[in-house]
């Protein structure tokens, strides 16, 4: 009896886990950067997950930081940033890239859903140890530009 009792709240515990962690197209959709000066979109390209700038509020209208004098006149909106990111199964998108206009530089990086309308991004050098995380907010459908 006691053993047929501790297999149920082993299945039990273990259906409630699996539903804890979200699908991998939950990291999609339109996001707010921590400045509110931009707007990304990340979306799904076979099986990878990419993000491109759909607005934004800076002085720049092109990337003129980049580091290749033939870039520096393209749109910074339309721009991908997001490149390579794959879901892992546990919350977290890795082994992707982030493009930072404002430096010119890209860093690796990966993205964890903290909370529906909450996403980390770590960009980093080397390891992830040696890095800057920004807080990206889920913009609701039909809100304006801040």
């Amino acid at each position: 009896m006691k053993a047929l009792f501790l297999l149920l709240v082993v299945l039990i515990a273990g259906r409630s886990t699996q539903h804890t962690q979200p699908p991998a197209e939950a990291v999609t959709g339109e996001w707010l950067s921590p400045r509110k000066d931009s707007r990304i979109t990340i979306y799904r390209q076979g099986d990878q997950y990419l993000g491109k700038i759909v607005w934004g509020t800076g002085t720049a209208t092109t990337d003129q930081n980049n580091p290749d004098p033939g870039l520096r006149s393209r749109n910074l909106i339309g721009l991908v940033i997001l490149n390579g990111f794959v879901y892992d199964g546990r919350s977290t998108w890795a082994n992707g890239t982030i493009y930072d206009p404002r430096e010119g530089k890209t860093y690796s990086c990966k993205m964890t859903l903290t909370t529906p309308n909450s996403l980390s991004i770590r960009g980093y050098v080397g390891v992830s140890l040696f890095g800057r995380t920004e807080v990206w907010s889920r913009v609701t459908p039909g809100r304006p530009n801040p």
